[in-house]
């Protein structure tokens, strides 16, 4: 059945390179169901109901039984009226006729309707996507169990042809900079392709989608970071269809999910398949602080974060042998200022001596950094691990635990640490002018670089010495431990 109806819903390729790719087909059985879907047909109450709640209207016919409710539906598909709960009033019910019998909802209103996770401004956009629900669910349950069997994301999307299309294509132009292609997407082949397609119907524009993320996963880079699609639920306006299995994304609301890094669209079902090859877009990405660490490094295609690039090399330019580096604080009015210049300005934050000719606001902005990432550099799930490491009472036997817990950090927040802490010992090669050693700086650096999962006082100071011997650990033994 399903071979039979899904019929192509694009004509053309998305590039010039027509004769190395074809454009996926849409499959549109599952948009036809929708179009066939009962209609809701309201049953206005004849008479004026007293308590009325406010946020219902003539469909409202009081207390009444769950038999004379489907006596008033009469039998008609799509029929619904609402009533007040004969058992429990104060509790309210939606009777709605679907499959020749009356079933009836538990309704709900919060400001807005509901029976279940979707909530809807009216009492119709409810009825209309429930019954478009009920409908699809019906009549093609087997054929949605198997939709992620067969889907055109592994055959048309990352993984293959556009993979290999793509390379080719910027293969021809590598000679520009790594900087250019990355910071200027309007100069990439992918985004004229993308500019062109906007007049295109919705259908052209998810085949440019893919074009661009696929050349984003094939850019050249060489920091090609694994990361997790950063799935939430949305509301599609217009027709949709599904990226990873090609069929129409039913419902009025929340009919699938969006990755707010990259903007996979698919069904909720689908997303649980997709691999995580999340290519972050810069246009979605609108901070350098408070973002991913893997986000904001895919997103810019660096080895780590900017920021942290930047604000070191600043430091060891001028900063090395300045008293108290790392422990005396600068003012916290300027270090927000370079926050709101890396999130403005990103890679060309000025924060050279001219404009902030004490370097303490550098090394203010850099611990804001790592304190305002959503994950810690050491992560939450190794967060346990190291503090047990730091616990190991015999030093060989603690270094080799410490090593085994950072070979389970993710790629991006390994080199990251492993970078600042190549950093950090050159600090403390300073330390006859600087006055700060390893052990100094893990007092500073333990509660920067890693945070109890749980948030909670009494773990965090229990916790304190621990972090500060992790954080002296990886600076004394960088060299062997990276």
């Amino acid at each position: 059945m399903a071979a039979s109806s899904n019929s192509s819903l694009s004509g053309s390729s998305v590039s010039s390179d027509a004769e190395e790719y074809q454009p996926p087909i849409w499959k549109s059985y599952l948009y036809q169901l929708q179009q066939e879907a009962p209609r809701p047909k309201r049953i206005v109450c004849p008479r004026e109901v007293e308590n009325r709640p406010k946020y219902y209207g003539r469909e409202f016919h009081g207390i009444i039984s769950r038999e004379q409710a489907d006596e008033l539906l009469g039998g008609v598909e799509g029929a619904y009226i609402l009533r007040e709960s004969q058992r429990q009033p104060g509790c309210y019910t939606l009777a709605l006729r679907f499959g020749n019998q009356t079933l009836n909802y538990r309704l709900f209103h919060d400001g807005k309707h509901f029976v279940g996770e979707k909530r809807f401004e009216s009492i119709h956009d409810l009825v209309t996507d429930g019954l478009i629900t009920l409908y699809i669910e019906t009549k093609a349950a087997e054929y949605i169990s198997k939709m992620t069997t067969n889907p055109i994301y592994e055959h048309i999307g990352y993984a293959t042809l556009l993979r290999e299309k793509v390379s080719r294509r910027l293969s021809r132009s590598k000679n520009e900079s790594r900087k250019a292609s990355v910071t200027n997407e309007e100069h990439t082949p992918v985004e004229k392709v993308s500019r062109a397609e906007k007049a295109r119907p919705f259908c052209f524009q998810f085949i440019s989608s893919l074009v661009r993320r696929a050349a984003l996963t094939h850019n050249g880079n060489q920091f090609n970071y694994e990361k997790a699609h950063n799935f939430k639920v949305h509301t599609f306006r217009g027709p949709h269809w599904c990226e990873y299995c090609a069929n129409f994304m039913w419902g009025l609301i929340a009919q699938g999910v969006r990755c707010s890094d990259c903007g996979l669209n698919v069904h909720k079902q689908c997303s649980k398949h997709v691999p995580n090859d999340c290519q972050p877009d810069l246009k979605r990405i609108k901070k350098v602080y408070c973002c991913d660490l893997t986000t904001l490094v895919k997103a810019h295609n660096t080895q780590r974060p900017m920021v942290v690039d930047i604000c070191i090399r600043e430091i060891e330019a001028r900063g090395l042998k300045s008293e108290g580096l790392y422990r005396v604080s600068g003012f916290t009015e300027h270090i927000e200022d370079v926050k709101m210049a890396f999130d403005r300005d990103g890679e060309k934050a000025d924060i050279s001596a001219n404009v902030y000719p004490d370097i303490n606001i550098i090394t203010g902005a850099l611990k804001l950094y790592f304190r305002d990432l959503p994950i810690p550099v050491i992560t939450y799930d190794t967060y346990s691990k190291f503090i047990e490491a730091a616990k190991v009472s015999n030093a060989d036997e603690r270094l080799e635990a410490v090593h085994e817990v950072l070979m389970l950090l993710p790629p991006a927040h390994y080199e990251t640490l492993r970078y600042l802490m190549i950093h950090l010992k050159k600090v403390t090669m300073n330390e006859k002018d600087n006055f700060m050693n390893a052990e100094n700086l893990g007092i500073v650096f333990g509660p920067t670089l890693m945070r109890p999962p749980e948030d909670s006082t009494l773990t965090t100071l229990h916790d304190m010495r621990y972090q500060k011997l992790i954080v002296q650990i990886l600076i004394e033994n960088e060299d062997v431990l990276f």
